[in-house]
């Protein structure tokens, strides 16, 4: 399979509008978007690696989502956990804007 076999439309970019981080279900994937101010879209798991609690319920600013359980924060960017609680990062996908649409790189 190519690469650009491997993307996929995940939502509409004016569903997810500019310093927000929007939750999202596709494929059996529960994926966080999350869109900095500036324009860029990122896609991590919605998932905390510490307490399993939905990011998208926590709050957002810049580029770290923070869970609402233990005050977790991870870089949207890349999906590193930025300290205690954290000990595993949360998995970054890939995303492009084409159309108005977004897409994600699926793994593998």
């Amino acid at each position: 399979m190519s690469s650009s076999e491997n993307w996929i439309s995940v939502a509409k970019l004016a569903d997810v509008p500019a310093g927000a981080a929007v939750a999202v279900e596709t494929m059996g994937l529960q994926l966080a978007l999350c869109h900095v101010e500036g324009g860029t879209v990122h896609a991590i798991d919605n998932v905390c690696t510490h307490a399993f609690a939905l990011l998208t319920d926590g709050w957002f600013e810049g580029c770290l989502i923070e869970c609402p359980l233990h005050a977790g924060q991870f870089d949207v960017t890349n999906g590193q956990g930025q300290g205690a609680p954290i000990d595993e990062d949360v998995r970054a996908y890939r995303t492009k804007v084409v159309d108005g649409d977004i897409f994600i790189e699926l793994p593998g």
